[in-house]
């Protein structure tokens, strides 16, 4: 079976990519050992945004009266039936990607692929028979896992994954959360919405520690006003699974204490998938559990290349896209330029949502830029307080010098589909004066931004 291009995986990178070669005219097949749509549609993105919207719509109907409203009896919540929804609306989006192979005519072969010298790819199917592919072009696409730390070995029951905690057959009263970037506060969210006791571990001295110092600082606000604990500068150093339940023993600034729930949830990170699938047979060179690319993401053997996860950079579903996209346009012959990871927009889905691209007040500082700062909260926003959602900001960083929109960063209801401006922005060298004179409609939570530029400006309006 001879083909041009042979994607390894189909999540957003992989199905991404092998769309965007057969509309470039190239004959493509994906090799999938799962679920068309990988990670990000049936076990990460996708699901667990459903089942964060669930909470948020049982958190409107507890705070009915807020809104002038009156349910008449008792609102509850049916557990199973919120995973069912999440697991239907994965399983529609899977259906998606197959509708999609179809149309633009890809081959798709079940099955664990292993790629071999002389661009040939082996391919074990479920009953164990081997077939063997060829293409002049291998791309990996093999995406990640959640990554196991050895004092919390996960038994999928007790200490568990991102997965399981999709699937829990039961609500665990007490979880213990150890990790607060993305996944793991958006999981404390969503449990602790559904009204499991929640507490939150982390090694940082600040939760979602990726971010700018003040979006954290006001995202952990809101979880504790949730009723989530939160013990920052803390680490788990063993685990207890012969009880009950499970114990968590926990080194803090202050000496051990040891936690107790029904189940604690490893949001440590991730792992690439780049075992066993044939990278030291065919040469393909690695370091720290990423495979070594150029800017086009060719690996060292000529035919070979790697996106996505199993590369250096922000490991997300948008950036892998990208990655195949550019990476098959540079194949087809195409003038594309390198992606630029310094605006690679950052998103997390808990409540209240966090939405960031390029610099921090920080990185900027450490960077030697001379800098304008500015900031708008909510509260002075008529749309976030008409909504009920006055809780956050945006806040702006600029180079004080020539005006380049060095950093933008967002914590409140929806910015997560307001970044895309900064983004465009700031691909387009937008200056800060260029966003003040380009008039905002009213009244949107959009305007924040344009508030926060002001602000930074001296010429803010509402504040």
């Amino acid at each position: 079976m001879k083909f041009d291009i042979i994607v390894l995986g189909s999540g957003p990178g992989g199905y991404v990519t092998a769309i965007r070669a057969s509309q470039l005219g190239f004959k493509v097949a994906v090799v999938e050992k799962e679920n068309l749509g990988g990670i990000c549609l049936n076990w990460g993105c996708i699901p667990t945004k459903a089942l964060l919207k669930s909470a948020q719509v049982f958190d409107y109907l507890k705070h009915a009266s807020d809104y002038g409203l009156t349910i008449s009896g008792e609102v509850d919540k049916d557990f199973n039936a919120v995973i069912a929804r999440s697991r239907g609306v994965a399983e529609g989006m899977s259906k998606g990607v197959q509708f999609l192979m179809k149309k633009n005519k890809i081959e798709v072969i079940d099955g664990f692929g292993k790629v071999k010298p002389g661009k040939k790819v082996d391919v074990t199917k479920a009953d164990g028979s081997v077939i063997e592919l060829s293409a002049d072009h291998i791309i990996i696409a093999t995406g990640a896992r959640s990554r196991e730390l050895p004092n919390l070995p996960q038994d999928g029951k007790k200490v568990i994954g991102y997965r399981q905690a999709m699937t829990l057959a039961e609500q665990p009263k007490k979880m213990i959360v150890v990790g607060s970037g993305a996944i793991g506060v958006e999981f404390a969210h969503f449990y602790n919405s559904m009204g499991t006791e929640v507490t939150i571990v982390e090694f940082m001295p600040n939760i979602v520690p990726v971010e700018d110092e003040d979006i954290s600082k006001q995202m952990e606000r809101s979880l504790k006003k949730s009723g989530i604990k939160i013990m920052t500068n803390s680490s788990v150093e063993k685990v207890d699974t012969t009880g009950e339940g499970v114990k968590a023993f926990v080194k803090t600034a202050k000496g051990e204490e040891i936690l107790e729930a029904d189940v604690l949830l490893s949001a440590v990170g991730i792992k690439s998938n780049i075992e066993n699938i044939g990278l030291e047979e065919t040469g393909i060179a690695t370091d720290r559990d990423k495979i070594l690319v150029n800017d086009f993401y060719q690996t060292n053997i000529p035919g070979y290349y790697a996106i996505g996860d199993v590369v250096p950079g922000q490991a997300l579903a948008h950036v892998a896209s990208a990655e195949g996209i550019l990476c098959v346009e540079k194949i087809a012959g195409l003038h594309v330029e390198p992606l630029d990871y310094g605006n690679i927009p950052g998103c997390t889905y808990a409540t209240p949502e966090i939405a960031s691209v390029g610099m921090t007040e920080k990185k900027a500082k450490e960077a030697g830029y001379e800098i304008k700062v500015g900031k708008f909260p909510f509260s002075a926003s008529g749309k976030a307080k008409a909504a009920g959602t006055p809780d956050g900001f945006v806040k702006v960083i600029f180079d004080a010098k020539y005006g380049e929109w060095l950093g933008c960063h967002m914590i409140g209801a929806g910015v997560t589909d307001m970044i895309a401006e900064a983004v465009v922005a700031r691909k387009l060298e937008t200056t800060g004066h260029e966003i003040l004179k380009a008039v905002h409609p009213h009244p949107t939570m959009s305007e924040a931004v344009m508030e926060a530029v002001a602000e930074a400006y001296g010429e803010v309006i509402h504040l």
